[in-house]
């Protein structure tokens, strides 16, 4: 009866076994037609070797550092739920009665972190260090940032404070000592709710805005504009229209949670087609660059990126698009690719709160699968799934807010292999346009369900750097031809991540490979038909050949700034090269900025090196100045405020 009862248990045990496989068998895109999954987890097979998938939840999260906060009788106790984290909490009030853009002014003492557990003593913080009138006013906002013991700054946050046991408001105190009032405790400080990230000016048109922020906890936000109230679902993410708005004007806007509010501004857009005269600027990859301290807050480089935005700010720019490398990134860890943005985010708030900042995707915006070879220490990796949960583009699309008017997938191309159910991920929020009056910005994903060891594509599947697939490809043809005959669009701007025509650090990929067409995605296990510079080609004839409207391409990826023209004469192929031709009917300029703090690359040969103009490693924002019909631009360093190069538009 025993043996009986051992091998109906043993049958059970291997039955749930292989119904869990199945189950996660089935979870497998079947665009990755090698990966399996055994009870060990998820593997591809490699000259007769299993490499078992890395797990993916790994990682600090931007809720361990905001969560988790405590009032008590002297301040606030913060707890980062890690055990592991030692390191130091530094922290200040941020002054909101003194300054459009507040930033946290750190105290002269710190909080040690013990075990993930520092506290924080306000009441040190009253009379000369008292900025901000908390002990009158009762309540506060303080900033704070989260360092390692081995000196890596992991988090910029702030978190409002209730300081009611201060009672200055009624001159009630309890006794006099040494000439002081000392004040009587009638309850702990309390965190309370507070808005952790934005707001952010996001979707703006000449009629709405979306307002986007992000809360401690669950809760209602209303924002009050020109006497009206908006106001989305309860929750922690809170994105919220503003409609009924006239052209071309400034808004005060109220932002209304708790027994907090924040007042800020923002201009809405011309109305289509009014030509009137205003700016907009550049950049692109803002991932961690060297020289210590805020260069490399976790994925970011804040050091530039405040430098950046206060010079938009001063240079009154209108909007301002950043077309991927975002964030270090390239993570196995959804959790540690949102504390990344989180920590952009934070860098640009203070200024996105009166002007967009639009985004899209680059490389290192990659969140992983990863395989991992123990026999030759090597890593193969793809774009993570389920797709709708945790890959690269699902991720993003969480983290930020983007037009919803581009295509929905590579489903229903020629390559999907299965047109019943969803393969591929979303496109949406990373592949879009957008009008600001008689100006139209198309915005690419060359970085769509990326694969980042692209050599190796022919083991795991995936898309390369740089390749924009097919119905991403119809999706801009089609609105490259809808701008073109708009009456209101005098000047169509494209950004991709990737250069066309890269000039120094990635002249190994992008859209180039050194010259080699072979370079190509790998779906279902078979190669696409075009080749990376046949795709580039059939860019650029839309771009150049069936547009008389766009100005420019505007790129980023390689470190550096440098304007390439791009015309009948400039040198586009390798020396052997036996795919189709094209013949470009026109002069445009691809802009590539990538100066936006990542580590800098140097100028390389190319066939095409006669035809770049302004090369520089310098840190770099590019302004351009719409008049009309007319078209300027300026390219200004961010830290040193030199002017690096100027052109004017034929």
């Amino acid at each position: 009866m025993k043996r009986s009862l051992r091998n109906l248990h043993l049958l059970a045990f291997l039955l749930l076994s292989f119904l869990s496989s199945t189950a996660q068998q089935k979870k497998i895109p079947k665009i990755y037609s090698n990966i399996q999954h055994d009870k060990q987890g998820f593997y591809f097979e490699l000259k007769g070797r299993k490499l078992y998938a890395l797990p993916d939840n790994k990682g600090f999260t931007p809720e361990q550092f905001t969560a988790s906060i405590k009032g008590t009788k002297t301040g606030l106790r913060f707890d980062f739920r890690a055990k592991a984290l030692n390191g130091t909490l530094y922290y200040g009030f941020i002054p909101t009665n003194d300054s459009k853009y507040p930033q946290p002014v750190y105290f002269a003492k710190t909080a040690e972190i013990i075990e993930g557990v520092a506290e924080v003593n306000l009441k040190e913080m009253k009379g000369r260090y008292d900025m901000i009138n908390w002990t009158k006013e009762q309540k506060g906002i303080l900033g704070y940032r989260v360092m390692s013991s081995n000196n890596n700054i992991l988090y910029d946050g702030k978190i409002n404070f209730d300081a009611a046991d201060f009672l200055d408001t009624d001159g009630k105190y309890h006794e006099i000592a040494y000439g002081k009032k000392v004040y009587a405790e009638t309850k702990p400080f309390v965190a309370e709710y507070s808005v952790i990230e934005g707001p952010l000016i996001c979707n703006l048109t000449h009629q709405s805005a979306v307002i986007f922020l992000k809360t401690n906890v669950k809760g209602k936000v209303v924002i009050r504009v020109n006497g009206k109230k908006f106001s989305g679902k309860s929750g922690t993410s809170h994105e919220i229209e503003v409609n009924g708005l006239s052209p071309d004007t400034e808004y005060a806007y109220t932002v209304l949670y708790g027994n907090f509010k924040e007042t800020y501004a923002f201009r809405t857009a011309p109305a289509p087609g009014s030509r009137t005269e205003f700016s907009f600027s550049y950049a692109s990859d803002s991932r961690s660059g060297n020289g210590g301290g805020e260069r490399n807050l976790y994925g970011t480089n804040v050091y530039i990126m405040k430098k950046i935005m206060a010079l938009n700010m001063q240079q009154q720019v209108r909007f301002m698009q950043f077309s991927g490398d975002l964030i270090t990134g390239l993570s196995e860890s959804p959790n540690s690719t949102k504390l990344e943005y989180a920590n952009w985010k934070r860098a640009i708030e203070p200024f996105a709160r009166y002007m967009p900042v639009v985004t899209t995707m680059g490389n290192h915006e990659a969140v992983l699968k990863s395989f991992y070879d123990e026999t030759n220490n090597a890593k193969y990796s793809v774009d993570n799934f389920p797709f709708d949960k945790v890959s690269a583009e699902a991720v993003y699309r969480q983290e930020f807010v983007n037009p919803m008017n581009g295509p929905d997938s590579e489903d229903g191309s020629a390559y999907d292999p299965d047109e019943k159910n969803v393969d591929f991920p979303s496109y949406k929020e990373s592949v879009f346009y957008y009008i600001y009056d008689n100006l139209a910005m198309v915005v690419l994903n060359s970085n769509y369900w990326y694969a980042p060891t692209t050599k190796a594509v022919t083991f795991t599947g995936g898309n390369i750097h740089g390749y924009i697939m097919d119905n991403q490809l119809e999706w801009f043809k089609a609105t490259i031809s809808t701008l073109e005959n708009d009456s209101n669009i005098d000047h169509i701007f494209v950004t991709v991540h990737t250069p066309f025509f890269p000039n120094g650090g990635h002249v190994a990929d992008d859209m180039w490979y050194n010259g080699e067409n072979a370079f190509r995605p790998l779906v279902g296990g078979k190669r696409v038909a075009k080749g990376i510079i046949e795709r580039r080609d059939e860019l650029l004839d839309v771009i150049v050949n069936q547009s008389k409207k766009t100005r420019a391409i505007l790129t980023g990826d390689e470190h550096n700034y440098a304007r390439t023209k791009i015309g009948p004469e400039t040198k586009i192929y390798p020396k052997k090269y036996f795919a189709e031709k094209i013949e470009l009917s026109r002069d445009i300029w691809q802009v590539n900025n990538g100066a936006a703090g990542a580590p800098y690359y140097a100028q390389e040969k190319t066939p095409w090196s006669e035809f770049v103009e302004g090369f520089t490693t310098q840190n770099a924002l590019v302004i351009f100045y719409v008049h009309g019909e007319k078209l300027s631009m300026k390219v200004l360093n961010p830290d040193t405020l030199e002017e690096v190069d100027e052109m004017e538009f034929e």
